[in-house]
Order: C-alpha cells, then structure tokens, then sequence
C-alpha cells in the first residue's frame, strides 16, 4: 500500500510544489517556447513526472507504471473513443457530398464567417457540451468551422475558447454533480452559485471569438450579434441554473441563444461580409482554407454585400453543393437525439445499470494523505453509456440515411484513424501524465500549497480548478480531484464552502483550451496534428487573461462588494 505524502521534499509543503509543478512547467515551455510536438512534449513529462513519483514522492516504481497505464487506457477510452467517432461521421458526410450541402446551408443565415464562428463555436458547441463533452463539441465545431472557409488555426482556436462557458454545466452538469458527490454539498446550491460565475464568462466568450477570427475590425462590424449571443446565453444560464434544473441548463441556454441569434440575424447583418478564410501557414505548408477577395495571409476576405467564394478544395461551391439542409445537419440532428434519448428516465437508469463496468484496476493499492482509498483505484468503463459509444450508433445510422455501403464506411474510419496516429500518442501520454500526478500526490501538493494563502485563497480558488483541468483536460475530474481540498480551505479559512467548490468547476473551465488532451483533439480535428503548440501559443493569453479577471470576481464574490452575488 502507497499512502501519499504531501511535502515529501525535506518536510517543505512549498518547496514539494514547486517541484511537483516542474512535469507541468515542463509540458507547457515544451509547448510554447520550444515548439516541440505535443506528443514528445508530453512523453517528456511524462517520464519527469514518473522519476519525480518514485524518487522524491517514494511512490512504489510499479504502481506509478500501473497508473501511467490506467491514465493512458483512459486516454483511449473514453477520449480517443469520443473523437474517432465524431470525425468518423464528419468523414462520411465528406465522402457523400452533404458536407457542401452543409457549408451552403450556413450561408443561408449568413454569409459572414464571424457570424457563423458564433453560431457554429458558440451555440452549437454548448449544445453539444450540454449533451457529450469530453472533447466532442471541439473535434465537431473545428471541422464545421473549416467546412465554412474558416482557416484551419482559427477553426480550432475559435473551437476551443469557445469551449469555456458551458463546460461546468457540461454531459447533464456531470461536473457539478461529481462536485456535490464528493464535497457533500447541496447540488442546487453549486449550480446556483456556478450559474452566478459563469455567465459572467459567457458574455465575453462571442466578442473574443470575432476578435480571434477578424480583430478589432471584428468587433467593431459584429458586435451586435456577439453582445445578443452572449447576454442571452448567460440570462438563460442564470435563470436555468437558478430556478428550472442544474442538468439542463446549457440545453436551456443554448437553445435560446442559437433562437436569438438566429431571429436577429432576420432583421441585422453586418455591412461588410466576410467571405473568405485566409491562410494558416504551420512548418512552412500553406493549408488554405478558401481566401476570399482579401487574399493578404491570415486574413479574411470582404465583400460589401452577402455571397461569396466557397472554401478551397470544393469544385464548383455553391453550384455543387445541392440538397437538402435537413439531411445535411442530419448526422447532427442524430447526434443530439441520441444524447438526449440517454438522459431519459427509463433510458438513464438502465444505462446506469448495465452500460457501466466498475473495477479496482491491477497493481494499485494508494491512499491519500487522509488515510482513504484514491478514486483512480477503481476504474469505471462505460462501455455502452460512453459519449463514443452513442457517436457510433450515431455514424451507423448516418451510413443507413446516406446510404453509404460497409466498404466506403470501414474505409473511411481507416482513414481516420490513420489520420490520427499521432493524436493517440499525445492523448494517452498526456492522461497517463494526469494520472502519475495524481496518484503520487503531486496534484494534491500544489493544490494544498495554495490552499494556504489564507482569506486570499478565494483569489486562488478558481485557480486550482483551472489546474486541474489543464492537467487532466476535465472539469469532472478537476472536481474529484481538488472538491474536498476546496471545501477543507473553507472551512479552515472561514470562507463560503458553496463559493469555493463551485469556483473549483468555473475557473477551471478556462483551463479546458489549453489542456493538451484538448489543444491534440481540435489539432487533430483540423488535420493538423502536431500544430498543438501553434494553437496552444493562441490560447494561452486568453486563458491566463480570462482566468485572471475571473479569479478577481471570485474574491470580490467572497467580500462585502460583491457577497450579494453568493447563494
């Protein structure tokens, strides 16, 4: 038996955490300064954080490999599993010809790709995370986003900061509901007080997303739609997480932003429309994504009125892209049906019943500092309730709708899995990091050494929770990981437990962007796979910057200014 040790560096709580920090430091300058590939980025920390485990942590060498291997069988199931599929079905719709049926289909509500950026990234995306999370709504905007003209690196970063305010709320509010397993806390009350954090989120989210697609410039010709989806969305978060249901709050919302918009869109649209994608240059290879009457390098093409050139690569455009919308957002449509068929009553219990595999995984045996057994001791394969899962039933019934025989079909999951060769080896390197850290006691070393700050630790909250997730890639696992040490530090410090768990969930989910699980998912999805630490240099000071004004309204949340915000 392993029990972990949180200051196992000369008996120094915060010296243990700035080495504990080192396998993440590690990844990230990989990343960022360096450019090196995410997935040799993450092998690299990978084997720091297992010689950190065994060497300082005194971690037995064999359960710090038995976990490396349960994060990484994690990272094939259910991530890589959630991923294959969805871009098995945007494959399919691509070899079928509906694709460009798709991408006309889009251009019937406006021809502007900002527009489309916020309906696509921003309401789609949150109805998707309302229902599947765990990467899903990332690998299905980027491709939409690239099947509009949107230049491959945008599509991915508009993909992934899109991915922020509806995560808390994510898979029927998952997170939260781990949240309130874990602490012991009123569920009503953390989807209370997180729909009071979050929609403050929410509001910004679509005015950086036509910033990152079009800068200032952006802004200044689009924001009228951009301030409609984002204060309508965070009305309709607070009210849903308020007063109607934790579980469906981000249905609730992202219905009735994508209706907002949509019926504003009716009667505005932009005066200048942008048309074209612009070019992503990665290692010196140009991958266009349709260059419109601008055609300077990295920005989007205009035109003084609707229409326009299709993307590159799609023969004939407007003219080639016949049929009809309905079966185009089919593979959608079905997606969304399925997902939601799952969270019925009847459906949900049995899935939880029979669609779950519970077992205490091989060669471990950890404890943590209290003396209870590591949730990661005990494995859960959901096999049949999996997110992936329910994306295969999803594709084979797109193969039945368009007809697609088994061979063009099996083909194309060939190609996809071909296409994501590397993905696998960042993936799974990346939760076996997660998982090594964990286990050992490194994550919970950092995250107690904030939690020492005293009163300021409410600055620090949302901050570990951000942690948490750019380790792990999960605001659900962010929350096992880090709840209970919330709750302690509230109640050592005298702050509001509710406040301080919940904040764990929100800030953490602007952590989501930049976790390497996530920035190899939208790479991968783009067909850009190693471009991971392009698109994480992107990201960054949008996470940090985002994350930074958050952790100030958490504090002020915490005091007098702003204590009429808490539950």
């Amino acid at each position: 038996m392993y029990r972990q040790v949180l200051d196992p560096l000369a008996g120094s709580l915060y010296w243990s955490a700035l080495l504990a920090a080192l396998p993440l430091l590690t990844l990230f300058v990989l990343l960022g300064v360096f450019r090196l590939r995410a997935q040799f980025a993450a092998l690299a920390a990978l084997a720091l954080a297992l010689c950190l485990a065994v060497w300082v942590w005194d971690m037995p060498g064999s359960q710090a490999l038995s976990g490396a291997v349960e994060g990484a069988f994690y990272g094939l199931f259910p991530v890589l599993w959630i991923l294959v599929n969805a871009l098995w079905i945007y494959r399919m719709t691509e070899v079928t010809g509906w694709f460009a049926v798709l991408r006309r289909s889009f251009r019937t509500v406006s021809t502007d790709q900002r527009v489309q950026g916020i309906l696509i990234a921003f309401c789609f995306g949150a109805l998707i995370e309302a229902l599947a999370g765990f990467g899903a709504p990332v690998a299905i905007t980027a491709v939409m986003l690239v099947a509009v003209g949107i230049a491959p690196l945008k599509a991915a970063t508009v993909a992934l900061v899109a991915n922020t305010a509806p995560v808390a709320f994510g898979s029927m509010a998952v997170p939260l509901t781990t949240l309130a397993g874990v602490t012991g806390l009123p569920l009503d009350d953390l989807g209370a007080m997180a729909g009071r954090q979050t929609p403050l989120i929410a509001v910004f989210v679509p005015l950086v997303l036509v910033f990152l697609l079009d800068g200032r410039r952006g802004v200044r010709e689009t924001w009228p739609v951009a301030v409609v989806a984002g204060l309508t969305f965070a009305i309709a978060q607070f009210a849903a997480a308020n007063y109607i249901s934790v579980e469906v709050t981000d249905i609730v919302a992202g219905v009735v932003a994508l209706v907002s918009v949509l019926g504003f869109l009716r009667v505005w649209q932009p005066a200048l429309v942008t048309v074209g994608g612009g070019i992503d240059t990665y290692e010196g290879t140009a991958a266009i994504a349709g260059v419109g009457a601008d055609s300077r390098p990295g920005s989007l093409g205009r035109s003084g009125s609707a229409g326009g050139p299709g993307a590159a690569g799609d023969p004939g455009s407007e003219e080639a892209a016949k049929g009809s919308a309905l079966m185009a957002f089919a593979p959608y449509l079905i997606i969304v049906a399925l997902f939601a068929l799952t969270q019925l009553g009847p459906v949900k219990d049995w899935l939880a019943v029979h669609g779950v595999v519970s077992f205490s995984w091989p060669g471990l045996d950890v404890q943590t500092p209290a003396g209870q057994q590591a949730g990661a001791v005990t494995f859960k394969l959901e096999h049949l309730k999996a997110a992936g899962t329910i994306l295969l039933a999803a594709g084979l019934l797109t193969m039945a709708l368009y007809r697609l025989g088994p061979g063009p079909a099996v083909k194309a999951y060939g190609a996809t899995l071909h296409q994501l060769r590397w993905t696998v080896v960042t993936v799974t390197s990346v939760l076996a990091l997660a998982w090594v850290m964990n286990l050992s006691g490194q994550t919970a070393t950092l995250g107690t050494a904030l939690a020492q700050t005293g009163a300021a630790f409410a600055f620090f909250s949302p901050i570990v929770g951000w942690l948490g997730v750019a380790v792990t890639g999960s605001d659900t696992s962010s929350n096992s990981l880090f709840g209970v040490l919330q709750v302690t530090a509230a109640h050592e410090t005298g702050l509001d437990p509710v406040l301080l768990a919940a904040a764990n969930s929100t800030g953490g989910v602007l952590g989501k962007m930049l976790s390497p699980q996530n920035l190899a998912v939208a790479a991968a999805s783009i067909g850009m796979a190693g471009s991971e630490s392009v698109i994480f240099r992107k990201v960054l000071g949008w996470s940090l910057g985002l994350l930074a004004g958050f952790a100030l309204i958490v504090y002020l949340q915490s005091t007098p200014v702003l204590d009429w915000m808490t539950v």
